[in-house]
């Protein structure tokens, strides 16, 4: 039982980077489809919110594909020595990519209801556009956008798909809590398991219930 601490310890590690990343990317990726007026919005929208829909393994093969030795990515890589497939950085990745459209949608969402005639005001006293941003934007947004960091943190704690495949399922070292969960049903370690699916149980309860508590669901699903 002692080493099934080690896989749970990988995946909050893996998924709190994931997380961070998101908060980054996503967040970026959702103030600008909130302030884009155009016509292929909606296109590049359902383009960035395909992993939620996609399959995992086959963003897996997806990221294989571009981050092997062979791939687009991974070749360029390969020059400085450095490898993503099969590493834990590898399963960060994956979680990354799997969890980004919660954060999306969720900061997108908190964005566009942010009140336009406070930022407005904002800036006929003076106020840079930067300071608009962090001083009246992003603090209305910050609720819609903490709560979904909290989901894509469920979602890439649970992942399984896209980390097998670009991760692999090494003891230690790229186990992550659902692979291990995977390994110990295969190999008849019920107790093992039953342990694991319980702590990613309890864990995901806890963090809906906090995000729910944020943002209303229908806020969290709210396609803008």
């Amino acid at each position: 039982m002692q080493q099934a601490w080690i896989p749970l310890l990988l995946s909050l590690k893996v998924a709190g980077w994931a997380t961070a990343l998101n908060l980054v990317f996503g967040v970026a990726a959702g103030l600008g489809l909130s302030r884009w007026r155009s016509g292929a919005r909606d296109v590049v929208d359902s383009l960035l919110m395909l992993p939620l829909v996609m399959p995992p393994t086959v963003l897996g093969y997806y990221l294989l594909v571009l981050l092997g030795r062979r791939g687009v990515i991974g070749s360029w890589l390969d020059r400085f020595d450095i490898q993503l497939v099969f590493t834990w950085q590898g399963a960060v990745i994956a979680s990354t990519v799997v969890a980004f459209p919660l954060v999306l949608k969720s900061a997108r969402a908190a964005f566009e209801a942010v009140d336009p005639q406070l930022e407005q005001a904002a800036r006929t006293l003076g106020v840079s556009e930067t300071a608009v941003f962090f001083r009246v934007t992003l603090p209305l947004a910050a609720r819609g956008i903490l709560a979904g960091g909290l989901l894509a943190f469920a979602r890439a704690l649970g992942e399984f798909g896209a980390t097998l495949m670009i991760a692999g399922n090494l003891p230690g070292r790229t186990q992550t809590l659902s692979v291990a969960v995977y390994s110990a049903v295969q190999a008849g370690d019920d107790s093992t398991a039953n342990f694991l699916v319980l702590v990613t149980s309890v864990t995901c309860v806890v963090i809906l219930l906090l995000a729910g508590r944020l943002v209303p669901q229908h806020t969290l699903l709210k396609s803008g």
